[in-house]
């Protein structure tokens, strides 16, 4: 399967949509980002079962900023809708399929009890916060 280009109109449809999506942030005038493309490639042909995508960071400012992209090339995995991976960078060939294993490998059950645990310690410490901001009131 050959990558596919998202932008802020499919993003969401797309993560939404499928198991795995493996998002390369990058930019045309980017050099270790032509350099990496080959190899993004290669992979999204030996794994069809995974979505490839990729987002021109200069076309798509809105996403990039929503994502708090910094550096590219920025590899982002997604797996039933939850961010599992990111990092910037360009990443060899044999990395990058080690990474498609361990997230393939991911144990998603565990991986949503501790987002729905990171949820609420949030939700907490927000009520926390406000409660002081009151009494100071």
């Amino acid at each position: 399967m050959a990558t596919i280009e998202l932008n802020k109109t499919n993003f969401e449809e797309t993560i939404n949509a499928n198991g795995i999506v493996i998002v390369d942030f990058w930019a045309p005038w980017c050099g270790p980002c032509k350099s990496f493309g080959p190899v993004y490639e290669s992979a999204s042909e030996k794994y069809p079962d995974v979505v490839f995508a990729k987002v021109n960071t200069e076309e798509e400012r809105e996403l990039a900023g929503y994502f708090q992209i910094r550096s590219i090339p920025t590899l982002m995995i997604f797996r039933e809708k939850v961010i599992v991976f990111s990092q910037p960078g360009a990443v060899p060939g044999a990395a990058l399929d080690e990474l498609v294993g361990k997230v393939k490998e991911l144990d998603m059950e565990q991986v949503h009890k501790e987002v729905q645990a990171q949820q609420e310690q949030a939700q907490q410490e927000q009520a926390q916060q406000e409660q002081a901001q009151q009494a100071k009131s």
